[in-house]
């Protein structure tokens, strides 16, 4: 019996990790093992003051099925750091991270789609990266599900100054353009512990927002809504369990 080669497993099947700069966005992606073709895209987006290489794993079961990880660094984080405008008070650099990271989304998905080929594209974003992946779901046609975690469509943001940053809260403020993303397939999940984004002021309205504009199109089963009791502001394990089925469903 041959000895294999160590490599990065899940659920004991092979697949391969690499790095690459694609529109200028350094990138991990996570493929299923050589040979074996690519049937999706899922771009994973961080959270605040966060960086790809802490997605790195969460969400290889997909390899699996077939489907590629991309884990980019979002705008003025991990090696894009230096990129960072002087003067932004904290609110500030969240949201020109997330202004910065739509605007360049299209390129990113050019160069994604040439590489792996023009496959279905899924978006996942925690946090700061769920105010991405809910953005990306109204305005990016390629984008064909969306999971948006441990985070808010409220974005009441009175310490954000800014004009430019401004005006992106009032164009795409999920809970005023909620019908722009349905019917797309979309996932909400927070913590009912989360002390960041507290459930009656964040998820419920969000929820309620989705809820009633996918109702409203007549697809309400194409919108889910789950809540993890005890878990704060992470992505728990039940927490990506259901991302990946919820992805995974009816590829």
């Amino acid at each position: 019996m041959t000895d294999p080669h160590a490599t990065p497993t899940a659920a004991g099947k092979p697949y391969q990790i690499e790095r690459r700069v694609l529109a200028g966005v350094p990138c991990l992606v996570e493929r299923p093992p050589e040979g074996q073709p690519t049937r999706a895209l899922c771009v994973v987006y961080h959270g605040a003051w966060a960086t790809k290489e802490g997605k790195l794993g969460v969400y290889s079961a997909l390899t699996a099925a077939g489907v590629a990880a991309m884990l980019p660094d979002s705008a003025l984080h991990g090696e894009r750091l230096g990129e960072t405008p002087p003067g932004l008070n904290p609110r500030e650099y969240v949201w020109d991270s997330v202004r910065r990271t739509v605007a360049e989304a299209p390129a990113l998905l050019d160069a994604a789609q040439a590489t792996y080929g023009p496959v279905p594209v899924w978006v996942v974003g925690s946090s700061m990266g769920g105010y991405v992946a809910q953005t990306l779901g109204r305005l990016e046609q390629r984008v064909a599900k969306v999971a948006a975690l441990i985070t808010s469509g409220v974005w009441q943001e009175p310490e954000v100054r800014r004009p430019e940053t401004q005006a992106f809260l009032e164009a795409h403020r999920p809970l005023t353009h909620a019908g722009d993303l349905a019917p797309k397939p979309l996932l909400l999940a927070s913590g009912e512990a989360d002390p960041t984004f507290p459930l009656a002021a964040h998820h419920e309205p969000t929820a309620q927002a989705y809820r009633a504009a996918y109702a409203q199109v007549g697809q309400p089963q194409h919108f889910q809504a789950r809540t993890y009791p005890g878990v704060a502001h992470y992505t728990s394990q039940r927490m990506r369990d259901d991302v990946v089925r919820f992805l995974l469903d009816e590829v």
